[in-house]
């Protein structure tokens, strides 16, 4: 493309410098005003255009971007003067030896001039096919990396003299950089479109509308707990989270990072019992380059990733001795010293830790460092189990009943009363982590119609005995209770005869388990305690319901 000089419709336009330029000195600072003020490209060239047309014979201004992974030349903004109708921004495409001659082009800096009615094939390669006239072009970008052209068209019947093509050389800079802050605004949007995206596939994969979980029970049964929370919040205290396997602690972590000074900083997750006991150091401290076979560059560890913000060691109980040391020191210092450094680190981080262990009873069998248990225990926070917070079953099951939906893709079926009464009935040892899952086997179950929530709980109805001399298999009738089952002996089992007491018990409450009328109440014992035997004896107490 380069060799145009040889073609009589173009001419190579050397720059000879701004000698006489003194006067268009205002015109050009206001140029390099516009070409910075505005993010996108084409607002920049349309009002530059306005303020060109005042000094040259100007018919419109076209700014193409030369894309070189697609082999293509494509227009991003257009302006004109008059009836000038801008060119539509399609591309053109560029051979491989084009590109490189436009390269070429690019490093000499050289303005192209294209004479009336030329259609040579370089022209249809820089300039788009209808436009004609007198044309001046130009490279943009920096001298090694020619990132577009400046195309600027003369008026119909008029043409460009030296001193206007001087003004137009002129423009190639601030073009040059107005063309690549649109480059990077465009390619902050695509960026940001990408971390959207796989931020949506995240929580779809999740089930979550949000990435902070919400904390359900904030009015019920979580309310003591939520107002030591807004308590504990605004300060950096530790904070020790107890509770049973599947409570919620990292649920209650988040809500104390997010209602802190820190929330807009990061909030990272560490499980100790999920680190080898040789790798704990080099995870929670990093570690130098070359400190150990394998460290082939520096790292650093998760209190430095942490720093401003917040981080949530859960599983606490489970971190060995010897890091209870080096944890304690940056606990009471705020530094510490990555594995092979000499150097010590200052971290701002603040300590949230969990553990569904007794650490009291682990410090009396020099299991944790008591030092380390009173600088962790500043601030406790007890979660109470699930089967202590049964007034929220019903908004539990609601939640989890939307995320399960979303997670499989599935239509929302919410959980009925009677789902609800069931899912009351259950003890709950998994807690909240068992009741999501639950709810997420059910709604598999149910295949979008329904909750499966009694084929999800695996309740079965009670073994039911047949006589010896009958050979039906008809499932009992509702209500009623297996009969007795004599032993060799003549005699029950204790477990048959405990299901037969318990039954006749619900018949006569009609399946009844609490209340002044209920069968834990007729039989003298709790109503927890009750439900559990019925589960290890296979009762189905809604059989016994009207």
């Amino acid at each position: 493309m380069m060799e145009q000089t040889r073609d009589n419709s173009w001419d190579t336009v050397l720059f000879d410098g701004f000698d006489g330029m003194e006067p268009l000195r205002p015109l050009l600072l206001e140029i390099w005003r516009e070409a910075c003020r505005h993010i996108e490209i084409q607002e920049a060239t349309a009002n530059i255009t306005t303020f060109l047309a005042k000094h040259l014979p100007l018919g419109g201004v076209i700014v193409r971007r030369v894309e070189e992974a697609h082999r293509t030349i494509a227009t991003v903004a257009a302006a004109g003067v008059g009836r000038w109708a801008p060119p539509e921004p399609s591309g053109t495409p560029v051979s491989a030896p084009q590109l490189r001659r436009l390269r070429s082009w690019g490093e000499e800096r050289k303005l192209l001039r294209q004479r009336q009615d030329d259609s040579s094939a370089e022209s249809r390669v820089l300039i788009p096919l209808d436009i004609r006239g007198d044309v001046l072009v130009g490279p943009l970008g920096a001298a090694d990396a020619l990132t577009g052209v400046l195309i600027v068209v003369a008026k119909e019947g008029h043409a460009f003299d030296a001193e206007h093509r001087k003004l137009v050389r002129a423009l190639l800079e601030p073009f040059s950089v107005a063309l690549d802050n649109d480059h990077r605004v465009h390619e902050l949007a695509s960026l940001r479109e990408t971390a959207e995206a796989e931020r949506r596939t995240l929580l779809t994969r999740l089930g979550r509308s949000e990435m902070d979980e919400a904390v359900v029970g904030v009015e019920t049964g979580l309310k003591p707990v939520m107002e030591r929370v807004a308590l504990v919040a605004p300060s950096d205290a530790p904070v020790l989270i107890l509770g049973e396997t599947g409570t919620g602690k990292e649920v209650i972590a988040r809500a104390i990072h997010n209602r802190s000074p820190r929330g807009g900083n990061p909030f990272i997750r560490v499980n100790c019992g999920a680190i080898p006991a040789e790798l704990i150091d080099s995870q929670l401290f990093g570690h130098e380059k070359g400190s150990f076979t394998g460290a082939g560059e520096m790292r650093q560890g998760w209190f430095e990733r942490a720093d401003g913000g917040t981080l949530f060691l859960d599983e606490i109980g489970e971190l060995p001795l010897q890091a209870q040391v080096r944890f304690l020191r940056v606990l009471q210092d705020g530094y510490l010293e990555r594995v092979g450094g000499q150097q010590p680190i200052r971290v701002d981080v603040r300590i949230v830790a969990a553990t569904h262990r007794d650490l009291a009873s682990m410090v009396q069998h020099k299991e944790f460092r008591e030092d380390l248990w009173y600088r962790l225990a500043v601030f406790p926070l007890v979660l109470p189990p699930l089967r202590e917070r049964l007034d929220d079953i019903s908004e539990l099951a609601q939640h989890f009943s939307e995320r399960s939906a979303t997670r499989l893709g599935l239509p929302l079926v919410r959980p009925t009363p009677e789902d609800i009464l069931l899912l009351a009935e259950y003890d709950w040892p998994g807690n909240i982590r068992e009741l999501r899952t639950v709810i997420e086997r059910a709604a598999i179950l149910g295949d979008g119609k329904r909750l499966e929530i009694a084929k999800a709980l695996g309740v079965i109805p009670p073994r039911v005995a047949q006589p010896a001399n009958s050979n039906s298999h008809t499932s009992p009738r509702p209500g009623a209770f297996a009969p007795e089952v004599p032993t060799r002996e003549g005699l029950l089992t204790l477990d048959d005869a405990v299901r037969r007491h318990i039954e006749r018990a619900l018949q006569a409450t009609h399946g009844k388990i609490e209340g002044p009328r209920g069968t834990a109440a007729l039989l003298d014992i709790n109503p927890h305690t009750l439900r559990a035997k019925m589960r290890k004896l296979g009762i189905d107490w809604s059989r016994f319901r009207d």
